[in-house]
């Protein structure tokens, strides 16, 4: 119901693009969020934006760096990831659920690696 995909190695400083495709069950009506997960790390939540895409909230470690939007129209939502660091490598999941703003969720996706190289 939710397959992630943009994942890859790049450079620090460098850009990745995200992308999460959702049925259409998955995708409406609800909130879209991403996740990390690095080795040997809690799960942390990165952003979620609402459904219509007019409210958006980034975890203070990505904020000015990422940015979430969604396209309803395709089912799909994104991440745009800039000014990459090492400490942003993680599998990433994207994920949907009632709130924008909260770390729950209520479909969960497959993960795509990001690796950044120092």
């Amino acid at each position: 119901q939710l397959q992630a995909s943009g994942g890859g190695l790049v450079q620090a400083g460098g850009s990745l693009r995200l992308s999460c495709a959702a049925s259409v069950r998955t995708f409406s009506n609800n909130a879209m969020k991403w996740f990390r997960q690095a080795p040997g790390k809690e799960r942390e939540f990165v952003a979620g934006i609402n459904y219509s895409g007019g409210f958006t909230k980034y975890a203070d470690s990505v904020k000015g760096r990422f940015t979430i939007s969604r396209d309803n129209a395709k089912n799909t939502v994104y991440l745009q990831m800039s000014s990459l660091k090492p400490e942003d490598t993680a599998v990433y999941y994207c994920a949907a659920g009632r709130f924008y703003y909260t770390d729950t969720y209520d479909y969960w996706g497959q993960g795509t690696q990001v690796t950044v190289s120092s």
